[in-house]
């Protein structure tokens, strides 16, 4: 979405990009996504929600998000929602095919199986993280276990790579991810948003030694479940439900709906371990990662800084090859894709 959106934007300003796709076509994970693209809709709770996360970052894209919004209706973006559903935050929901497409169009030239050139001047990296490497993840983020990919897989960190080998630096948050705890079978790209199973604030959770390992309650996003079930042994877990908890409400039905449909629901007899006595349904689940939270550290214009913080000429990032965002919490991917897309491209016309 990150460079899509920049080279629209350069467009608009008199440029022309040249977007060059390593994939087989445009729209990386947003074309994937459930394509929500929201903020807090306070400023304090964005603080709240993710701690570590850069400050200066975190408020340009509170502050820009909602013109960056219409923005994209601008262009005729098609929007499923005008709001999120969610009270904490604002936001609205596109078509994903559609808003590629948009984007697409207003992007112009894109060349499909081309990697970035190394010493390309001016250049925006938007690769989309580096969750497709599992090198990379095993290095930085040191799961446990493998890491299924709920992405697409071609975001496999050659911006982080090639940002470094160009002076930038590392941000904070290179061990987190954002994900969904997935049941723990094999998955297509169509299962990634209707397979998630977000429910796992209303479980009991074990690992499979039997351990109840999250301490606290889980939050809102259930991030924090997710990366803590990446952590433990086989980075597998069990989500043990009774009847309170099936009965518990989602916004497409039941818990009992969504648990049943798991291709690993079980009967907690079967569990590897003794099951609590009012245990009345188990569910095996792995972590999916979408996108990694830490990447290259840029100032509040996208560009990509050095050791020292200078910036350095001629070289931008947006989207998952920014780190930092997130540190802590969970924050849309989308937004901060939409607007350091912007502010990528403002900044290359000066």
């Amino acid at each position: 979405m990150a460079g899509l959106v920049a080279a629209a934007r350069l467009r608009e300003l008199g440029e022309t990009p040249v977007v060059l796709e390593k994939g087989t076509r445009a729209g990386g994970s947003m074309l994937l996504s459930s394509c929500v693209i929201w903020r807090f809709r306070e400023w304090s709770e964005f603080r709240a929600e993710c701690p570590g996360g850069d400050e200066r970052l975190q408020r340009l894209v509170w502050e820009r998000l909602d013109d960056a919004l219409e923005w994209l209706v601008s262009l005729r973006a098609p929007v499923m929602w005008d709001e999120t559903g969610n009270p904490l935050t604002s936001g609205k929901r596109f078509d994903p095919s559609g808003l590629t497409d948009v984007l697409a169009h207003a992007a112009g030239e894109i060349e499909v199986g081309v990697a970035s050139p190394r010493h390309a001047t001016p250049l925006v990296l938007a690769t989309g993280g580096f969750q497709g490497s599992a090198d990379l993840v095993a290095r930085y983020v040191r799961p446990a276990g493998p890491l299924r990919l709920r992405a697409n897989p071609w975001s496999s960190g050659e911006g982080l790579r090639l940002g470094l080998e160009r002076g930038g630096v590392l941000s904070a948050g290179m061990d987190e991810f954002y994900g969904r705890n997935m049941p723990d079978t094999d998955f297509t790209k169509e299962d990634f948003v209707p397979m998630a199973q977000l429910y796992g604030r209303f479980a009991r959770v074990f690992n499979d030694e039997g351990e109840e390992f999250f301490e606290g309650q889980v939050s809102w996003s259930e991030n924090d479940l997710v990366q803590a079930t990446a952590r433990q042994p086989n980075a597998r877990a069990w989500y043990v439900l009774d009847d309170e908890a099936l009965r518990q409400c989602l916004r497409d039905g039941t818990v009992a709906d969504k648990a049943a449909a798991a291709p690993t629901a079980t009967d907690p007899g079967r569990l590897p371990f003794p099951a609590p006595p009012d245990a009345r349904l188990a569910v095996r689940v792995s972590p999916g990662i979408t996108h990694t939270i830490g990447g290259l550290r840029v100032d509040d214009r996208a560009r990509v800084l050095d050791e020292d913080g200078t910036a350095i000429d001629g070289l931008f990032a947006a989207g998952a090859d920014v780190g930092g965002i997130s540190t802590g919490g969970y924050a849309s991917g989308l937004a901060a894709a939409l607007v350091l897309g912007l502010t990528a491209a403002e900044s290359v016309v000066g």
